[in-house]
């Protein structure tokens, strides 16, 4: 397992890791408490007045890569504040490693929140680490935050349910599963292929010609209008729009990275007339958008 800290921490936090016998274990009535956090989709001013005063009050932080400068900038200046951010192949802490981290503090009488971005419990990882604090007799609390899906629908302009395209909405993982050799996209194919249901892919970047693929090959008519939405709240963000045959081509060729989510159904299609046209992409770029383009993939990795 990778446990390395990165060469440079972001945002100004310390390594995660810390000595052995560098913290002492009290007895249980003496242990802080924990606090997870939903930072929300990167716009700080969505942030929940909740979350913003836990940030305000906490010591320490231990915070994920998607949360913004903007979001940590409402941790109280002297809080200490520790980086565990993951990201594709390079991991501050394995995910066992972050909850271990979490309970020695805890257990030492460190009252800490963990600060994740969107919702905790929205592919966070937040379910493990609760299930894991209590399984150790640690308090904790959970703080909701908006959800990177919401803040990616209602930035780009489109609904995520609608009377007349979607009454159900779906949220699933497009990250490899499985042993190195024979990973790949574990999912309910038949399921993300129902119409009349808006279907959100995290983390589906890398596997984007498979999900397409698939749904395809399950009934979806590859005209399904398609969108990934990179950056969405922040600064830069864009909105590559297509369908479920063209969106891989189209996101290759804007040179789309991660952070961005994949939405499909006929809600997609509601994007033009009540998103703004700004930063929305519908066809392949012209000589004259390489450079910018460019620029922009090099700025977001």
């Amino acid at each position: 397992m990778d446990t390395a800290c990165p060469s440079s921490l972001p945002h100004g936090g310390t390594a995660a890791a810390l000595p052995d016998g560098a913290l002492h274990r009290l007895a249980p009535s003496g242990w802080g408490r924990v606090t997870l956090v939903g930072a929300g989709p990167g716009d700080a001013e969505l942030l929940t007045l909740k979350a913003a005063r836990v940030l305000a009050s906490a010591d320490l932080v231990l915070y994920d890569h998607l949360v913004s400068d903007d979001v940590l900038r409402h941790v109280a200046p002297g809080a200490e504040r520790i980086y565990v951010g993951k990201q594709s192949r390079n991991h501050t802490l394995p995910q066992e490693g972050i909850i271990e981290l979490m309970v020695r503090l805890a257990q030492s009488g460190r009252s800490l929140v963990r600060l994740k971005g969107g919702d905790p419990y929205i592919f966070g990882r937040g379910g493990e680490e609760a299930e894991a604090l209590a399984a150790a007799g640690i308090a904790c609390d959970t703080v909701p935050g908006i959800s990177a899906a919401q803040g990616a629908a209602a930035a780009a302009g489109i609904p995520l349910t609608h009377r007349d395209h979607a009454a159900m909405l779906v949220f699933a993982t497009g990250h490899l599963q499985g042993e190195e050799g024979e990973r790949t996209v574990a999912l309910d194919w038949a399921a993300l292929a129902r119409p009349h249901q808006t279907v959100v892919i995290y983390m589906g970047v890398g596997t984007l010609p498979t999900i397409c693929a698939q749904l395809i090959a399950h009934g979806l008519p590859a005209s399904t209008p398609a969108a990934m939405i990179e950056r969405a709240t922040l600064p830069g963000q864009r909105s590559i729009v297509g369908t479920l045959q063209t969106l891989p081509a189209l996101s290759v060729a804007h040179g789309v990275h991660p952070p961005a989510l994949i939405m499909m159904g006929g809600t997609v299609a509601l994007q033009a007339r009540i998103g703004s046209p700004a930063g929305v992409f519908t066809g392949f770029p012209t000589a004259s958008d390489a450079a910018p383009t460019q620029a922009l993939a090099c700025a977001v990795r």
